[in-house]
């Protein structure tokens, strides 16, 4: 397997010996564990949003972290906008 970024061969444990970028994957595990640390409410995003701006080395993590961050982007404009047409989104009655 070879970097994306700099073309250079991978080494046994799936890191770039040029850019240092990491390309293991994440478990299932892990990626519920990542769910649920970004649904925390003030401390999982800033988590998220460190994690998708580059802080961490695996790329894996990085664009799982920016899809989820584009998804919670998505979730909080159809709440704006179904606030400001007031939409009910789950009617009471």
């Amino acid at each position: 397997m070879y970097c994306y970024n700099c073309g250079k061969k991978l080494n046994d444990k799936n890191i770039c010996p040029e850019c240092q970028k990491s390309y293991t994957p994440i478990s299932m595990w892990g990626y519920l564990g990542y769910e649920i640390l970004f649904a925390l409410p003030v401390i999982g995003w800033i988590i998220l949003i460190i994690l998708a701006l580059g802080g961490t080395k695996n790329i894996n993590l990085r664009n799982f972290a920016r899809s989820y961050f584009c998804l919670l982007i998505i979730f909080i404009i159809f709440v704006i906008l179904a606030i400001i047409l007031n939409i009910d989104i789950l009617p009471l009655n």
